[in-house]
């Protein structure tokens, strides 16, 4: 099957399936918000500015990687880069294996235009430095979005349950270092649904690692979506023994901003809701990221996706106000949020 097709599946599977974690949760559920009465603040001065790959964000929000190579891969991407631009969020792309492979697809990742302000990250799958990728498919997976910066995504679960899956994850440390010395534009890491747990964020770091995704466990199980792709009937059926696979995106936060202190820390994996996004500030994040909890909505317009994006930021703002938090480092210091 081609990457065309195994996206286009993705995109359906993802919209039309139940791919979720079946019992573990974020982890921001065991958290909450003790309520301040007194807030002392005015709410339409809270200030949710934030700075990232050189570009000012007007919230701490980003738009996950999700998707590319296919025509509805493009509407999809266009609508959420043009929600992006207009609420001034930052956005990641879906892995871009598709558009270097074949130049054709490049013009379902090409948004620039419809997003001119935006933090904008590329994304290569990191398993691919062992098939045959270097700097140079990097840069031109950089150079075709016109992006601030590069992301690898680590999906070693989600490849050995896919039935073209790429298996082979041994020395990619090595080669990631490498890749962050010679690439001109910073590299991230990030998972894609089961989390970055804090030795491997050190690990990461210390390899050169500017930014990382934890993606923890508690959103989309891409196991589960293999299992709907798969003719192999152990992998449908061993896909369920891993339903609640990884670490809870809470945990990672936690283990990650303790681990690698200097790294800018984004918080994504089963967050829906602008308080999600404020626990994970408070965690100890510096973004926090939402991906198929807005597919619906993008497959629909830019104005839906702009209007849950809106939702999504008064939500976060409304926490802030709740605990009397006035700007993110009031949020970051907070001593209002408990365990439950």
């Amino acid at each position: 099957m081609s990457t065309e097709q195994r996206k286009a599946e993705h995109i359906r599977i993802c919209l039309e399936e139940d791919v979720g974690s079946r019992s573990i949760g974020s982890g921001f559920e065991r958290y909450r918000f003790r309520h301040e009465a007194l807030p002392e603040l005015g709410f339409d001065r809270i200030d949710t500015s934030a700075e990232w790959l050189g570009r000012r964000l007007r919230v701490p929000l980003l738009i996950s990687s999700m998707t590319g190579g296919t025509e509805e891969a493009l509407r999809i991407n266009r609508h959420l880069a043009e929600a992006a631009e207009a609420r001034g969020w930052a956005m990641g792309l879906g892995s871009m294996r598709a558009a270097v492979e074949k130049p054709e697809l490049a013009r379902t990742f090409r948004i620039r235009d419809v997003a001119p302000s935006v933090p904008l990250v590329a994304n290569i799958g990191a398993v691919q430095l062992n098939c045959g990728y270097g700097v140079d498919e990097c840069r031109r997976a950089v150079e075709l979005a016109e992006a601030d910066a590069l992301v690898l995504h680590l999906n070693g679960m989600q490849e050995l349950f896919q039935p073209e899956g790429d298996v082979d994850f041994a020395g990619l440390l090595g080669r990631i270092e490498r890749l962050c010395r010679d690439m001109p534009v910073p590299v991230g890491a990030k998972e894609v649904g089961w989390g970055i747990a804090g030795d491997t964020a050190r690990r990461l770091a210390d390899a050169g690692v500017r930014f990382l995704d934890v993606a923890g466990a508690g959103g989309t199980s891409w196991i589960q979506v293999e299992k709907f792709r798969s003719a192999d009937p152990v992998r449908r059926a061993a896909a369920d023994a891993f339903a609640d696979w990884g670490i809870p995106t809470a945990e990672c936060v936690v283990e990650a901003r303790a681990a690698a202190p200097g790294c800018t820390l984004i918080a994504s994996g089963g967050l829906a809701t602008g308080v999600d996004a404020a626990k994970a500030i408070a965690l100890g994040a510096d973004i926090a990221g939402f991906g198929r909890s807005l597919l619906g909505a993008a497959v629909g317009s830019a104005e839906r996706t702009a209007q849950t994006l809106e939702r999504i930021e008064f939500e976060l703002r409304a926490a802030m106000f709740g605990i009397g938090a006035g700007d993110l480092r009031k949020l970051r210091d907070t001593p209002r949020l408990v365990r439950i």
